[in-house]
């Protein structure tokens, strides 16, 4: 068994509770282990090209026009709620919060940062370093807040349970110590997949329906978290509206009988695999996100929803292709990069809700104008 502390740490959890662990629970570890997680050091995650030593390029950094797009629906919802603070949730490099900073001014007296990783907080600082008056950071939810909430690549962060069908009955998929070969020498993880009898099933009748059929193999995932979270947004905002953006489906997407292996994936200097176990700690792990799920968490909850639609479609209504007039050919080209359904343009989605906010702007916000495909959830 290796001596490196976070798979120690993680070999240690999977004995306490009697052999067995949930694979989000090994998600979470893997990602957020305080100090030896992916998200709880101090490495360089975000960035355009993997030499600055990234893993991963987001919106933000690939081009400021995302931000400058994204305030001005920002600002609709400020006037529409009244309020003038925003908070965004996993503000990874601080890249975001600045460019909403620097075009929403004086529009937003406060900017509250939500991140329980320490890390990615001193870096924020630096590139905040111009906002500081106006920026705090907090590491758990308040018990009531109001404001325009954004969360860019949040939610597919967030851990995952797996439930894997094997032509016969469902499992929920998770981790058992391996009994030989598991060593830091030999590179062989200290874990292998395990599974075990659930009652779970996906949220879509299709696919249970299918499953109950014999021969049919797949496996897919679920997302209480993420579900939970968005419950928790809607019981403590009081007033004002919340856009995430983030890479995913709606549940007949999600959940299509073709979809067999999931969407479980790694990252790690812009390469992507299909390996959660290997290499712990040292590549990101995420799941597409099942924005049917979220839509109708919030809900249930009391969130209205604004609306639905591809980051396209969402960055065009906020006015991207005027801030490109007279803009170079890099700051077009990447900006292309958002656009283009082969890049982030279709995969990557927006979804919207408000509460306590005026009927004006509930009606008709602008990052939803045209191309609004709530009815698709």
């Amino acid at each position: 068994m290796t001596a490196h502390p976070l798979p120690a740490l993680i070999c240690s959890v999977i004995a306490r509770q009697g052999g067995w662990m949930p694979f989000d629970r090994f998600m979470a570890l893997a990602l957020y282990a305080p100090g030896m997680g992916y998200y709880a050091r101090g490495d360089r995650q975000f960035g355009v090209l993997p030499s600055s030593g990234s893993d991963f390029v987001t919106a933000p950094e690939l081009s400021p026009l995302f931000g400058r797009a994204l305030a001005r629906q920002v600002a609709q919802a400020l006037d529409g709620s009244a309020t003038d603070e925003v908070w965004e949730f996993g503000a990874g490099s601080g890249v975001l919060a600045r460019e909403l900073l620097d075009t929403l001014g004086t529009r937003v007296k406060r900017y509250t940062i939500v991140d329980v990783s320490g890390a990615l907080r001193e870096r924020q600082r630096e590139v905040l370093r111009l906002h500081l008056d106006r920026v705090r950071w907090i590491d758990e939810w308040p018990e009531t807040l109001q404001g325009v909430v954004v969360g860019n690549e949040v939610l597919d962060a967030m851990p995952v349970q797996l439930l894997h069908f094997d032509g016969q009955q469902w499992h929920e998929r998770g981790l058992a110590l391996r009994e030989v070969g598991s060593d830091a020498v030999t590179g062989v993880p200290p874990w292998v997949w395990a599974d075990r009898r659930t009652d779970l099933r996906p949220p879509v009748d299709d696919l249970v329906s299918l499953a109950a059929g014999a021969g049919a193999v797949f496996t897919t995932e679920i997302h209480p978290q993420a579900e939970a979270f968005i419950a928790t947004l809607a019981d403590r905002l009081q007033r004002g509206a919340a856009f995430f953006i983030d890479y995913g489906f709606s549940a007949a997407e999600y959940y299509h009988p073709q979809r067999s292996g999931g969407t479980l994936m790694c990252h790690r200097a812009h390469q992507a695999d299909t390996d959660p176990l290997a290499d712990v700690g040292a590549k990101d792990i995420t799941a597409h996100v099942n924005f049917t799920g979220i839509a109708m968490a919030a809900q249930s909850a009391g969130l209205q929803v604004l609306g639905y639609t591809s980051q396209a479609r969402f960055l065009m209504n906020c006015g991207l292709l005027d801030l490109l007039q007279g803009a170079d050919i890099r700051t077009v080209a990447n900006a292309q990069k958002l656009l283009t359904e082969h890049e982030m343009g279709e995969l990557f989605k927006v979804i919207g809700f408000a509460t306590q906010c005026d009927a004006a702007f509930t009606a008709s916000p602008i990052g939803f104008t045209h191309g609004d495909r709530t009815h698709t959830l």
